[in-house]
């Protein structure tokens, strides 16, 4: 059986590379690999983290493209890969532009195609914008779908998806997550909460101890006025002396800009450039609370036990709103204040939400999709 995977972001190939690594060890398997590098150098830290050497590299990533260009990219430049390869699945993880262009060329070469982490629903469809229309997409030309949890499959239901065709798998990022946890703390972080005063284990709570925020905030929605009443959140918490505020910024100039321009040289908030995944993966173990519009770490942080505020309007990932271990909270600054007060300041709000169990996987989703795909290999779905 003939299998090509392919991803283009950071967070793509995070929750691809589990499966990718298996799909290489299990016999009666040849597995390639396609990188459209969407996102280049983000990408490119993961490739190596996880020993992963793509066979095909689109290598499309252009300063100041569109979201057009990007798609007639992949549309151009992989559509060849397909008709020499001639796999028999092709693989495609979330809602990314990659995505939805690779799974209409499946479609168009008459290639079955597994979807990784379906089902994810806002039910706006700017919200997360392109995303949510991306998955709806690549859900319509799926032949088999990987839904990280009971509630994704029951939107898959909801919309008319054969049932035979789902499998619940878990996400594979906490597969990813566990193999990165596990490795060496990297000395720049050491050094890092180490000039800030943080503890050498995670800091919690209490009261005599310096308190860590992880940010990340990039979103496409929160462009232009949200990611502004972000940043003067930032800067009113920042006023807390027990506070280490850290903000990895995106390379995005609509991320950068506002960033820079209202938190640079504020005490307490430390700015830095994008990190890679595992030294991003052991600062999250080291926060006391993360603020985010990321998806990924709304299911990576609470493996960890860490509360996780989210600064959107809607979330495709409410198992954790309803596990206890999110909670939205917006883009008004005011709000964002006191949310993350209230858990800085109260220890039984923020054990409620540290205590909470993780609802997004097990570890073992790489084995439950590999299985999937033996299991139909044989059969047309």
């Amino acid at each position: 059986m003939k299998i090509l995977s392919v991803f283009g972001t950071r967070p793509e190939a995070i929750k691809m590379a589990p499966i990718v690594r298996l799909l290489t060890q299990t016999d009666g398997i040849e597995s390639r690999v396609c990188v459209t590098a969407q996102h280049r150098q983000m990408l490119d830290q993961v490739l190596e983290l996880f020993q992963i050497q793509p066979e095909y590299d689109l290598d499309l990533m252009r300063e100041g493209q569109t979201m057009a260009q990007i798609s007639a990219g992949i549309f151009t430049n992989l559509d060849p890969i397909l008709k020499d390869f001639k796999p028999d699945w092709v693989l495609a993880v979330g809602d990314t532009t990659t995505v939805v262009t690779t799974s209409l060329l499946a479609f168009y070469r008459r290639i079955r195609f597994g979807h990784v982490e379906a089902g994810l629903r806002t039910h706006n469809k700017w919200h997360p914008f392109p995303e949510e229309i991306n998955r709806r997409l690549a859900t319509v030309t799926a032949d088999l779908h990987f839904a990280p949890t009971q509630w994704s499959q029951e939107n898959l239901l909801r919309e008319g998806v054969d049932p035979r065709t789902i499998r619940v798998t878990g996400n594979s990022v906490i597969d990813a997550l566990g193999f990165v946890s596990e490795q060496e703390e990297p000395q720049e972080i050491k050094d890092l909460l180490h000039n800030l005063g943080i503890a050498s284990t995670n800091s919690g709570i209490h009261n005599d101890i310096k308190k860590l925020i992880l940010v990340t905030a990039h979103r496409r929605e929160n462009f232009g006025e949200p990611i502004e009443n972000i940043c003067h959140a930032l800067k009113e918490l920042a006023w807390h002396n027990d506070v280490e505020i850290v903000y990895p910024v995106h390379l995005n100039p609509n991320i950068q800009e506002p960033v820079r321009r209202i938190l640079n040289n504020m005490q307490h908030i430390t700015l830095l450039p994008p990190l890679d995944y595992l030294p991003l993966v052991h600062l999250m173990k080291r926060a006391t609370l993360i603020l985010t519009d990321s998806g990924g770490i709304q299911e990576e942080a609470p493996a960890f036990g860490i509360p996780v505020l989210v600064m959107r309007e809607t979330t495709e990932r409410p198992e954790g709103i309803e596990a206890g271990t999110l909670k939205l909270v917006g883009t008004n600054s005011s709000r964002i204040v006191e949310e993350v007060t209230r858990l800085l300041e109260n220890p039984l709000e923020h054990m409620k939400m540290a205590k909470a169990s993780n609802p997004y996987g097990d570890g073992h989703a790489a084995e439950r999709i590999v299985s999937a795909l033996i299991e139909r290999s044989d059969n047309q779905l």
